[in-house]
């Protein structure tokens, strides 16, 4: 039994018993109304899920075989209901809990496939359901966490199907199948014990190498991250060692952080179709939960992934510095929180399993957590002040875990930062957050000072013990109570708590045991009161108190609002203070309470009351509450009343003209201390019997006060009586009743997980009503409840007050004594009693149950209820005639009909803010599983007991708002009593008001009866919607009724409800004759909703029609059909919604056979008509309506009859809507009106950048609303192109590919005769000169050419190819992006992964390689090429027949010998082509089909082409020196002559410097493209040219070796490349000329960091070396460059290589300061030697820019003494001490005690002006 079940009151804890035989007759009942044979009767095994849930969320012990049992019914049903989204959403959420929960204990096998098929059914594939995109959603999350809760059970061999299933579609890394290919394994790949032996190390290779085969794509690294992780954890028998370095070097690389002043994020990031991306959900952020996940499970002892951990969190930490925060930050917050979570949870994990098999090797061993602990401590030490709250509040979490762990490490290290921060006044924030730290470690400092842990005293002056530094904080706690600095307070409050919850006791006998033996309590008592007090006084209200009922009881302060800590504090400290000390802090607070009133702090002086009569009623109440008692009663004796307070006939109507009215502060006074005691009495219980006379006098005379406000507080008074006489709530809760068995003064806390019935906790003790009470509380509905009701009633029919004002002042006062005796017992008054059809259910033996749960004692009977019901129904009819326009009376009234009417929502409703509001996971009250401070392991958290009971106590609210909430499902007859209907039809006329705040009260209430009872949606539906009909309705009703109708409850009922659907629907169609443009928003609103959210539709509703109701569905497609022709002068908005519905209609209905076939042709016909429509929208929509209803496609040639020839057809099969299309298009002009139309939808902009392919150009066209209309999100042809975009030269292309599918369906649905009708509009449109006409003629040709029919060859032959060539040939510039995309679409594979070639997509190839005539314009040549890369991207090479082959290497020779063309368009086009090409071709040979050598054979000379990549490599080498000799020769200007002489000097170079610019291109494409991982080793030797002409006199040329230079930067370089690259960039840097050695630093930076884990030590080294080399160069450039690298170097460097560079740099500085003592040799030294020197010392000083290690002292000083050299020495002294000083600025004060005076005057000298640093 859970601990909280067995914690519930006793007579709730008693009836928990019967819910094991509820739950097995609920899975009974299921079984029942589920019938296999008939996939509806799942609609009527929904009502049961929210039952199951219920069970769930309830935490009821049930016998595991119903769990196993509706396990398995549930996972059947979710597999038959294909097409039903909502029921599968339903079942597969409930299941995802089930398995959760129960996942240890069920043994069940589940089949991978069926699931995978219903995910690609429904988003997989091209045509998908009418579904709303909002269901849609939630079906894929449903499903993919079912998939991840079902992959425990998977079978053996699952995993290795997956991974062939999956495998073939990564084989082409650059088409779009490959992203979805990855996320697949990654949802499926299952690591369960039955699979482990399909994980080994050649599959770990082909992961690795699946994962390096696309670079820097945030998706691709998130699932092969996610997959390599879960295999990690899951199996701890594979050798991980040979793959750390890769792995390591590829977690680095993911942090997208700024290196070397770079920017913060991948340059080119690989664009993933946004589909894919919203399906396998991934924000783009790095997958630091993966990355932590698999670190801490590769740690082993022995191994070296510590070691690497290590040098990876070196690197990072510099990130996690205050001032170094950015983009990055939050990935790094989520990477350390994710660490230390996962590393406690494998500690637990072990230690529970410990007993059982200690194997060596796997486990953790104390020196591991040793040095875990310190790597992520210098990640916490970094992060403790962070800027970024969410950053620095992990820290203190993760520090409070790790205390735990290793406390010798990380306390003293606790202990010192809040040293530091106390002394540091400047930054207050750095307090707020030392405070929360110590709160947070609150317990763990405890038990290390009760375990007497020595404390390093070195670290902190003035500290020698733990218990010292808790005493200082509890001291420093009482200055941080400061009303102007909330954070601060709210921070310190919460140490408070925190600290008193591990005391058992607080007192003052100072005897051995106790925990702060220096400290007096009872002095740091009146201390802490003296503050608390004067902090309430000086509290402001954060807003002015909004008068009205509807105010809070107070609105409070900062210490209510912000978060609970304050009331807690306060009862955990009352409730733990000795019986001495409890007595003197009473007699404080009473004096306080009763000698000051602060209208300011009602809540907070209330709450602190509150505390007192919590912990001790008997005292508190004759201290506390009867001074209040007496004093209130005596300042009303002194009020004017009105004699409203009890009945009506008391002689009111003679009451005088002239009201007497009360002073304000009085009226101020009263309230206030009417509130207060409102609050203080919520927990006391039989304590107050003693003074009912005395309440029932407040409450009286409060009511009949003429105050409106003092009637208010009267009504909080009696709301609180009520209550805390009759329910349930637990008593003497924050008493400690269990002491540690480590030591009594410590309580022992308690883990949920570990409870058991035999081993009894001392549960609560709970607040069970006596009779006395029960009695009291009767007397009190009597005398507040009927006698209210008999007014009202008297009221309202015999009207008894002549002066209106009268009236409404008395109804106010009555509703409001209605409204808080409801809410005084709220569900304690019995409910209505559900009606039967066959009349009241009478007998008592039928009462269904569910599950138990009261609020408290039964008072009343429902009798009463149902009386109230009536008179309130009564009094609502008379308020709507007589006072409508009165809002407060009004909001009144709907509040009684809500509490009447809504049983158990006022509990619901309490549970839900308290369960947002309370922070009961605040890290300051949870003790980790794993304590190895006193080594106490538990199974779960350990949280203290009043938290416990706290959630206990929330736990039984919840229960009694649910316990008869879901019983109307049970039973088939039960109906609503006639009260509730009397209620709601109250309702229906106040959510129609003309006040928009009672509407919007009045339809929350009415949402929840329908919630609860759903057979009285459907009338309510139909009332409301024919409201819209009536053309002069006001905007109010609208409005009300579009607020009913849009909640999800109403929609859901049209999907099985057909009467209600065609109301609905009608009645929206026909609402377009209302003026109000707020109505006509509404409406829209309304309408695009149901589009959302739209579930399909039953069977049940396409059936003929019924008895019962005229309409059937063919009717109600004819009536919306009739209204959608353009001719029914609507408007165009519902013009376009008739369509929108009437394509919804035809989806939900297409595989009904009830549905005659012609309704379906007549739609899709309409809907071509509807193409030329004159309205932009409707033609938008009937794009996305045809791309659904076309797709039979008959006259498409299969992949089978390719083979025998194409006209082996035997019979021509029909499509169903062949003959009602074909009439239609074959009309004179038809398509050449339909092009036209559809130019009109593009729009171009001069600046149409912005607008990616897939959305509609018009969007400056459209409003929000209309987009939501015409789209269907999810339109899956938006998904074209299937492959990257990246080349710009495509432009900003407006080529829609959804109007080239429409094009391509409907040819494929009705064959030839389109093309025939096509043909002439075609032509004419290509040669049109509007660029918007030029786009529609390219879609309309990509469709023809990519439709595959019979026949369409021999047209390519007559007419098409003829027009492709004009087109190539054409001189127009602007619509070349569209053509190229046209092209495009037409060379798209068919087939999933894209590898089947379309008929005509070779012959398109053939016709752009015939070569061009002599003399075109160069915008036709590089046309040519745009053409022919769009082509070669779409040509999948990993099936490459020969014939593409050698078309790859006529056309790369053609490439080559054009490097030098003088066209820039067309050298970035060679560029691109060429990029794409050998990739291709590179790709292919990798699957082991290159033909090259046998067709080499065959030519004598080999070509250029076929040895690509050796002829670029040597050509370039060669070129850069002849480039940088012109440069140079052009720099020194040789006179005008000597050039003439051999004229071809400079043409040449112009040529080369052209063919260097082709290279550049041909890099740059490569890298964006992601690409680059098959040209490697070509990039790697390409660097030469890179780094060499950054700087050149040609500046096209420069800019575009910058542009490669940024891209090469990120690139990451594996074996056997990475050799070849370090020994280039080490040539590199020796080159002669300056700038390219600097040039070289600069990527050496990036370069380190990048590969700082796959880089041998011996290239480390020589890296090293070469940069010092430069320290000493003869340029003074080159000198500060390198020391820079330097510096950065040795942030994350080797130990042994930093430390041996340190000794080095510190040595040949202290030997020239002693040379200079002798002056004569120093003139001898060069100055870039000396000042080669210097700049080491200062790279080895600038290097540590925040700590303050032994060695800094002395360096920084020996730096100082170079003070005076002349100049460029002396700025770098200068420079690097300001820099030095600036880090170290926010700790100086800390940090100079590290420094000797003699050093400390050094420093001084440096800077001229005085510092406050020194």
């Amino acid at each position: 039994m859970h601990l909280y079940n067995a914690w519930l009151p006793p007579p709730v804890a008693e009836e928990t018993k019967r819910e094991k035989e509820a739950f097995a007759g609920v899975v009974k009942s299921v079984k029942e109304s589920y019938n296999p044979d008939d996939p509806e009767s799942v609609y009527s095994t929904l009502k049961w899920v929210s039952v199951i849930d219920l069970f769930v969320k309830a935490k009821s012990e049930l016998s595991i075989e119903d769990v196993s049992d509706i396990v398995e019914v549930g996972l059947q049903l979710f597999q038959i209901s294909e097409n039903k989204l909502y029921a599968q959403v339903r079942w597969g959420s409930i299941l995802v809990k089930l398995l959760n929960k129960y996942r240890k204990k069920l043994s069940l096998k589940v089949q991978w496939r069926p699931l995978y098929n219903i995910l690609t059914h429904t988003h997989f594939t091209r045509n998908t359901g009418p579904e709303g995109w909002r269901l849609r959603q939630r079906h894929f999350e449903t499903v993919t966490s079912l998939v991840r809760s079902c992959r425990r059970f998977f079978p053996p061999g699952s995993a290795s199907e997956i991974w062939s299933e999956f495998r073939s579609l990564l084989e082409n890394p650059w088409h779009n199948a490959s992203f979805e290919g990855a996320g697949f394994v990654r949802l499926f790949l299952p690591t369960n014990f039955d699979n482990q032996d399909f994980f080994d190390h050649e599959w770990i290779k082909t992961c690795l190498d699946h994962w390096g085969s696309m670079p820097n794509c945030q998706f691709w690294n998130s699932q092969w991250a996610s997959i390599t992780a879960r295999v990690i954890k899951s199996y701890n028998f594979i050798d991980w060692e040979g793959f750390l370095p890769d792995l390591f070097n590829i977690y680095l690389n993911m942090f997208e952080v700024p290196v070397a002043n770079g920017s913060g994020s991948y340059p080119f990031s690989i664009d993933v179709p946004g589909n894919t991306r919203f399906l396998f959900a991934n924000r783009t952020v790095t997958p630091s939960k993966a990355i932590a996940k698999s670190i801490v499970y590769l740690l082993k002892s022995g191994g070296s992934a510590q070691r690497q951990f290590e040098k990876l969190a070196n690197l990072l930490e510099q990130y996690y510095h205050p001032s170094n925060g950015g983009r990055w930050t939050y990935s790094l917050e989520r990477f350390l929180f994710h660490l230390v979570n996962i590393f406690q949870k494998r500690l637990q994990h072990e230690q529970l399993i410990k007993d059982i098999d200690e194997q060596s090797g796997l486990f953790m061993t104390q020196s591991d957590r040793i040095s875990f602990v310190n790597t992520v401590l210098k990640l916490l030490d970094r992060g403790q002040y962070s800027k970024n709250d969410q950053l620095s509040e992990t820290v203190a979490a993760a520090t409070s875990i790790l205390s735990y762990v290793e406390p010798s490490l990380v306390l003293p290290f606790l202990a010192s930062r809040f040293h530091m921060a106390l002394e540091t006044m400047t930054a207050t924030h750095q307090l707020k957050t030392a405070v929360t730290s110590i709160a947070f470690a609150g317990r763990s400092l405890f038990f290390s000072s009760l375990s007497a842990l020595p404390m390093d005293s070195t670290n902190v002056s003035g500290l020698n013990s733990y218990a010292d530094l808790l005493m200082i904080s509890l001291s420093n706690a009482l200055l941080g109570m400061d009303a102007n600095d909330p954070p601060k307070t709210l921070a310190t409050m919460q140490l408070l708590g925190s600290l008193f919850s591990n005391m058992s006791t607080v007192d003052d006998n100072i005897n051995e045991g106790s925990l702060i033996p220096s400290l007096r309590f009872s002095e740091w008592l009146d201390e802490f009161f003296c503050r608390l007090f004067s902090l309430l006084q000086h509290l402001e209200p954060s807003s002015v108190l909004n008068e009205g009922v509807s105010s809070p009881s107070s609105s409070g302060t900062f210490l209510v609002e912000d978060g609970p800590y304050y009331f807690c504090m306060l009862e955990i400290l009352l409730g733990r203070l000795s019986d001495s000390l409890y007595k003197q802090a009473l007699k404080k607070i009473s004096k306080f309470v009763t000698t000051n009133i602060l209208p300011g702090a009602i809540a907070e002086v209330g709450l602190l009351c509150c505390a007192c009569v919590h912990s001790n009623p008997q005292e508190a109440v004759l201290q506390l509450i009867k001074p209040m008692l007496e004093s209130v009663i005596s300042s009303l004796k002194a009020t004017p009343t009105t004699g409203f307070g009890c009945s009506a006939n008391s002689n009111a109507s003679s009451s005088k003209k002239e009201k007497a009215t009360i002073s304000p502060a009085l009226e101020t006074a009263i309230g206030y201390q009417l509130k207060v005691l409102s609050v203080a009495i919520s927990y006391a219980g039989p304590a107050l019997l003693h003074y009912r006379e005395q309440f029932k006098e407040v409450i009286f005379s409060a009511f009949d006060s003429t105050s409106w406000k003092i009637n208010g507080a009267g009504d909080h008074v009696l709301r609180s009586l009520l209550g805390s006489l009759v329910h349930y709530y637990p008593i003497d809760q924050y008493k400690c009743v269990m002491h540690h068995p480590f030591s009594a003064s410590l309580e022992n806390w308690i883990d949920t997980k570990d409870f058991s019935i035999d081993k009894p906790v001392i549960g609560p003790k709970w607040h069970v009503p006596v009779e006395d009470e029960i009695r009291f509380a009767n007397e009190l509905l009597k005398l507040h409840f009927e006698s209210a009701l008999d007014d009202l009633l008297t009221i309202c029919q015999s009207k008894i007050h002549s002066d209106p004002g009268d009236e409404k002042d008395h109804l106010k006062v009555t509703l409001l004594r209605v409204d808080s005796s409801l809410q005084g017992v709220l569900s304690c008054l019995p409910d209505f009693s559900p009606s039967s059809e066959n009349g009241m259910v009478k007998e008592p033996s039928f009462s269904p149950f569910l599950i138990a749960g009261a609020t408290g004692s039964r008072v009343g009977s429902s009798e009463l209820r149902q009386k109230a019901a009536n008179v309130i129904h009564e009094t609502c009819k008379y308020l709507l005639k007589e006072k409508s326009d009165d809002s407060i009376l009004l909001l009144l009234l709907i509040r009684v009909i809500d509490t009447l009417g809504n049983y158990g929502s006022s509990e619901y409703e309490e549970w839900s803010n308290h369960r947002q509001a309370w922070k009961l996971e605040s890290t300051a009250i949870i003790e980790p599983p794993i304590n190895f401070i006193v080594s106490s392991h538990s199974e779960g958290k350990r949280r203290p007991r009043w938290a416990l009971i706290d959630k206990a106590y929330m736990h039984n609210t919840w229960r009694s708002s649910q316990s008869s909430f879901h019983l109307s499902r049970m039973s088939g007859n039960m109906f609503p009593s006639d009260q509730v209907t009397l209620l709601m039809d109250d309702l229906l006329c106040l959510s129609l008001h003309g006040y928009e705040t009672v509407r919007r009260l009045a339809a929350k209430s009415i949402l929840k009866m329908m919630k609860r009872w759903p057979s009285t949606i459907s009338k309510c539906v139909l009332t409301l919607a024919e409201k819209f009909r009536n053309p002069s309705l006001p905007e109010n009703v609208v409005l009300g009724s579009c607020a009913v109708l849009s909640s999800q409850t109403v929609l859901k009922r049209l999907t099985t409800d057909r009467k209600a659907l065609s109301s609905f629907l009608l009645g929206i169609l026909y609402s377009s004759h209302n003026e109000s443009q707020k109505a006509q928003k509404a409406i829209t609103e309304l309408f695009v909703k149901y589009n959302i959210h739209f579930a399909g539709l039953s069977r049940s509703i396409f059936g003929g029609p019924s008895q019962a109701d005229g309409t059937d569905f063919a009717g109600l497609v004819a009536e919306i059909g009739s209204m959608s022709f353009e001719t029914s002068n609507l408007h165009w908005r519902y013009n376009l919604m008739a369509n929108r519905v009437l394509l919804l209609l035809a989806m939900a209905s297409r595989n009904d056979p009830n549905v005659p076939a012609k309704v379906l042709s007549q739609i899709a016909g309409h809907f071509l008509k509807n193409l030329k429509s004159q309205l932009p929208q409707s033609r938008l929509l009937a794009i996305s309506a045809l791309n659904t209803l076309l797709k039979e496609s008959p006259h498409k040639i299969s992949a089978e009859n390719r083979v025998h020839g194409q006209g082996s057809l035997q019979a021509d099969p029909k499509s169903s809507l062949e003959e009602a299309l074909s009439s239609i298009f074959q009309e004179e002009g038809f398509f050449s009106d339909t092009l036209n139309s559809l130019s009109h939808v593009h729009i171009i902009t001069d600046m149409d950048t912005g607008s990616s392919r897939g959305h509609y150009g018009s969007s400056s066209l459209q409003s929000f609303a209309d987009k939501s209309i015409t789209r269907f999100y999810f339109d899956f042809s938006a998904s074209w192109p299937r492959t990257p975009s990246w080349i710009s030269l495509f432009g900003s292309d407006t080529f829609y590919s959804n109007f080239a599918r429409i094009f391509k369906r409907l040819i494929q649905e009705c064959g030839m005769p389109v093309l025939l009708a096509l043909k002439n509009a075609l032509e004419e449109f290509v040669d049109a000169k509007e660029r918007s006409k030029q786009c529609v003629a390219a879609e309309a040709f990509a469709g023809v050419l990519h439709s595959d029919v019979l026949g369409v060859s021999e047209a390519w032959d007559s007419w098409m190819m003829v027009q492709l060539q004009n087109i190539i040939h054409a001189p127009s510039v602007e619509s070349i992006p569209e053509w190229a995309a046209s092209i495009r679409y037409a060379a798209t594979g068919k087939g999933k992964s894209g590898t089947r070639a379309p008929l005509l997509r070779h012959k398109v190839i053939d016709c752009l390689m015939k070569p061009l005539p002599q003399i075109v314009a160069t915008s036709v040549v590089a046309k040519r090429y745009t053409f022919l890369s769009a082509i070669l991207i779409e040509v999948s090479p990993v099936g490459m027949p020969e014939s593409e082959i050698l078309v790859h290497y006529n056309l790369l020779d053609e490439l080559l010998s054009n490097m030098s063309h003088s066209s820039a368009q067309v050298r970035e086009a060679i560029g691109v082509a060429l990029s794409v090409l050998c990739s291709n071709l590179r790709l292919c040979a990798s699957f082991g089909n290159d033909h090259s050598n046998e067709s080499g054979a065959s030519n004598a000379d080999i070509t250029p082409a076929r040895s690509w990549d050796r002829y670029l490599v040597k050509r370039a080498s060669e070129l850069v020196t002849k480039i940088q000799n012109v440069s140079a020769s052009e720099a020194l200007e040789i006179p005008k002559e000597k050039l003439s002489e051999n004229g071809m000097s400079s043409d040449h170079s112009k040529d080369d410097i052209k063919w260097m610019e082709t290279l550049f291109h041909f890099i740059i494409s490569s890298l964006k493209s992601g690409r680059s991982s098959v040209l490697l080793d070509v990039l790697v030797e390409l660097l030469y040219p890179v780094i060499s002409l950054q700087e050149t006199s040609n500046k096209d040329l420069s800019n575009l070796a910058k542009a490669a230079f940024e891209l090469l930067k990120w690139r990451v370089t594996r074996e056997p490349h990475l050799r070849k690259a370090v020994s280039i960039i080490l040539s590199l840097a020796n080159d002669p000329n300056w700038r390219t050695r600097s040039a070289t630093l600069t990527f050496l930076r990036s370069f380190m960091y990048r590969h700082d884990f796959i880089l041998s030590n011996m290239d480390k080294q020589h890296i090293w070396l070469a940069v010092e080399k430069l320290l000493i160069d003869s340029q003074l450039e080159v000198r500060e460059h390198a020391a820079a690298v330097l510096a950065g170097l040795m942030k994350g460097g080797d130990k042994d290589l930093v430390e041996d560079f340190r000794r080095r740099a510190y040595e040949q500085a202290a030997a020239l300061i002693k040379k200079r003592k002798h002056r004569s040799t120093v003139s001898a030294l060069p100055v870039a030697s000396v000042h080669g020197s210097i700049l080491a010392l200062a790279a080895c000083v600038l290097s540590i820019p925040y700590d303050m290690p032994s060695w800094l002292p002395e360096h920084v000083t020996l730096l100082a003494r170079f003070v005076s050299e002349p100049s460029p020495l002396k700025s770098t002294v200068t420079k690097a001490i300001a820099e030095f000083r600036r880090t170290h600025a926010d700790t100086w004060n800390v940090h100079k005690d590290s420094f000797t005076e003699e050093q400390l005057e050094v420093l001084a000298d440096t800077s001229s002006s005085s510092s406050y640093f020194a």
